[in-house]
């Protein structure tokens, strides 16, 4: 039997593990060139604006829903309408495959991790990354090669996830928390100081407060803004949503998802001013434009960062220090992405927590196998445009339509105002019934035309299976009679 329901033993617990949630691989190298490329310093007011109007009232939302209902997202949208069951575990499902490849760019951090302490990727990380690490290629065919330092990191990361989620609630994600994200923001504090110490470094921070004022005309500019909150704080991705669900009585929601915001907006911005002094200062000693070293995702912590910790004579100390903040940061995330399946596999099947997070943990790690191959890191680029800017968006905009027009949306108003000293009125009711959707639509057809032109074979086949099995696995999923008796009683 599920026995008692699990609930934090404290308020700053919950709101220790909701930052350690938001803060992740997207805060470190996503935001940094979303910032630099979209107006620079002006960036910051469609930011700003995108927080408070449209992420913070999407937050509320999952919040509210979670507190009330105070069960797993499945039996929630059961709850809410029997036809509903299988767009939670869509939205599931698309989380959970996104975990999978999560899982494997934190695995990356571990190996360099091991190699900053002697700058072991040599002269060249370029060549270094693609070759040696990945051992790359754009061929399908790679799949048959497996890479055995990746497949080891990755284990070793999923067996750490599976260790934290099996145990109960503060125990283990409770307590990680308690211990990671203290030592995460002592880490992040650290680099940012010695960073805006380095020759060179006003070259790159200033780039934060040095705005394009042209850049606030451009619709695409606020649809970057908007895009940055959904992913920057896991929107629709059910970790608010069940994370709350776990609250005690008499909690303040609102004042709870506040705090939660502008911590993980705070870390962003001022993990930025030092990914900028660092940036700064390679442009300064290499000659490279600091605008060909501003990058996305693993060519700025992989390639570009090595290459300035080369230069550095600290950098075996700065460039360890760099690469655990990531390992933390994507921890913390990778037990929030799965406790919400893990909790609606329990909840339906009647399965203890251990059981249900073994099963997750195994075919997680059976799936992110895939990325330990040669093939690995070109499959995996395309599981994130497709599972991203595609689907998870399409969850999201379900979800508002879900909870803004099915549900009783005043009855989530009750819920968030009982207890909490901010209130919230019909303000917010606007935004998510018809201001959200608007700029979800936007992002996602702009995510379908972007996807659309990087069609190959190999890609196409690649996202037709993901496709089918983000269809066919909720349905199965919905269909499988539920062990747990009280399971269909609203």
């Amino acid at each position: 039997m599920t026995g008692k329901r699990s609930e934090w033993d404290s308020n700053l617990t919950f709101i220790l593990a909701m930052i350690g949630s938001a803060i992740g691989l997207g805060n470190i190298w996503r935001f940094p060139n979303v910032l630099y490329s979209n107006g620079g310093g002006s960036f910051m007011i469609p930011y700003i604006v995108s927080l408070f109007l449209l992420g913070i009232s999407f937050v509320l939302v999952e919040y509210a829903v979670g507190f009330k209902f105070k069960t797993s997202l499945a039996k929630i949208l059961y709850n809410i309408h029997n036809k509903l069951e299988p767009v939670a575990w869509f939205v599931l499902t698309i989380v959970f495959l996104i975990t999978t490849y999560y899982i494997c760019i934190v695995g990356w951090d571990l190996i360099y991790l091991a190699l900053s302490f002697t700058k072991a990727w040599g002269s060249n990380p370029d060549l270094f990354f693609t070759q040696s690490v990945l051992h790359s290629t754009d061929s399908i065919r790679g799949i048959f090669t497996i890479v055995p330092t990746i497949l080891v990191s990755i284990i070793i990361i999923w067996s750490v996830v599976w260790a934290i989620i099996r145990t109960n609630l503060n125990d283990g994600i409770g307590k990680v928390s308690r211990i990671l994200l203290p030592i995460l923001c002592i880490i992040v504090v650290i680099f940012v100081i010695y960073s805006l110490t380095l020759p060179g470094s006003y070259i790159g921070y200033t780039q934060i407060f040095n705005p394009d004022w042209s850049a606030l005309a451009n619709p695409n500019v606020w649809l970057a803004a908007f895009g940055q909150i959904v992913f920057s704080l896991s929107l629709g991705m059910a970790i608010a949503l069940t994370y709350a669900s776990y609250l005690p009585e008499g909690s303040k929601l609102v004042d709870n998802a506040l705090i939660v915001a502008f911590s993980n907006s705070g870390f962003e911005v001022f993990n930025s001013i030092g990914i900028f002094s660092v940036l700064g200062f390679m442009a300064m000693t290499s000659g490279i434009p600091f605008n060909e070293l501003v990058t996305e995702g693993t060519g700025l912590a992989f390639v570009v960062f090595p290459q300035a910790f080369n230069t550095m004579q600290t950098g075996s100390i700065l460039g360890p220090i760099f690469f655990l903040c990531i390992l933390f940061a994507g921890i913390t995330s990778a037990i929030a992405l799965l406790e919400g399946i893990c909790y609606s596999i329990s909840e339906k099947f009647d399965f203890s927590r251990e059981k249900s997070a073994t099963i997750v943990s195994i075919i997680g790690l059976l799936i992110s196998t895939i990325f330990a191959t040669a093939s690995g890191s070109f499959i995996l680029g395309i599981f994130d445009a497709f599972l991203n800017n595609f689907a998870l968006l399409f969850a999201v905009l379900l979800e508002c339509i879900i909870f803004g027009w099915i549900y009783d949306f005043d009855e989530l108003i009750n819920t968030l105002n009982e207890n909490s000293r901010i209130k919230v009125g019909k303000l917010w009711k606007t935004v998510i019934r018809f201001i959200l959707p608007i700029c979800i639509a936007g992002l996602w057809i702009q995510g379908i035309f972007s996807s659309i032109s990087q069609e190959d074979s190999a890609t196409l086949a690649i996202r037709t299976i993901l496709l089918a099995a983000i269809i066919v696995l909720p349905i199965i999923l919905t269909k499988l009679p539920a062990g747990n008796e009280d399971y269909y009683e609203n």
